[in-house]
């Protein structure tokens, strides 16, 4: 629960941060005020003892496998012809096409620099995935044994908390973006003040995230209105 604070420690500046209480643990999980009374920093109330938790890396089956396949085509066609050629046999139209086509057109053509647009693109787009871990949907969680890994699901921890939000008295519906970095927490709330029960929320959500026992928990930011009026 927020401590409240004295008259004499009220300032015209934004408030400071609000330890928020865990219920039935005693952990203290506090919240950094950002940008406005909607939006809060948490912080992790213990370090994680099994070391450093980073991402998943992703095994990237799929373009791994058409690359090995166009690699081991085009080698393998390439290998008979030049052994054809070792043969005494004519070389195949294709590449004799090709080596006449080079040979008439100058580097400038549109038909080069477009192959080899196409050919930087590709190299990119490979280089990317192998430079990326990928697998965005997971979230690691904080490592508290040596050896042990784990990772939650974006989808999984959003319905958590909304589980969580719908709870609180006063909100009759909830929507939650879970990113890597933020979640954003959107309600609707049919009776009581708003300020109380975004209030609600920031403590609820809060204790919410810190038991989700990710290894970066996101931000917070909660956004309460009003249903929409029919007629």
């Amino acid at each position: 629960m927020t401590e409240p604070q004295g008259p004499e420690h009220r300032t015209g500046g934004p408030p400071a941060a609000r330890p928020v209480e865990q219920a039935g643990r005693g952990d203290v999980v506090e919240l950094d005020q950002s940008g406005s009374s909607a939006a809060y920093d948490p912080v992790p109330a213990r370090r994680a003892d099994g070391g450093r938790a980073g991402r998943f890396w992703s095994a990237r089956r799929v373009p791994a496998a058409v690359l090995a396949l166009v690699v081991l085509g085009a080698g393998g066609l390439l290998l008979y012809d030049v052994a054809s050629v070792r043969a005494d046999r004519p070389a195949m139209w294709w590449r004799r096409s090709l080596a006449d086509e080079l040979a008439r057109r100058p580097l400038d053509s549109p038909w080069l620099l477009g192959a080899a647009a196409a050919a930087v693109l590709i190299g990119l787009w490979l280089l990317v995935l192998a430079l990326t871990p990928g697998l965005r949907a997971l979230l690691p969680m904080r490592r508290d044994l040596p050896g042990v890994r784990a990772a939650l699901d974006r989808s999984a921890a959003a319905l958590v908390l909304r589980d969580r939000a719908v709870e609180v008295s006063g909100v009759q519906s909830v929507r939650v973006r879970m990113g890597r970095g933020q979640a954003v927490v959107h309600a609707v709330s049919h009776f009581r003040e708003l300020d109380d029960v975004r209030a609600d929320l920031d403590t609820v959500l809060g204790t919410g995230i810190r038991e989700l026992g990710l290894a970066r928990p996101p931000s917070l930011s909660v956004h309460v209105r009003r249903p929409a009026k029919k007629g």
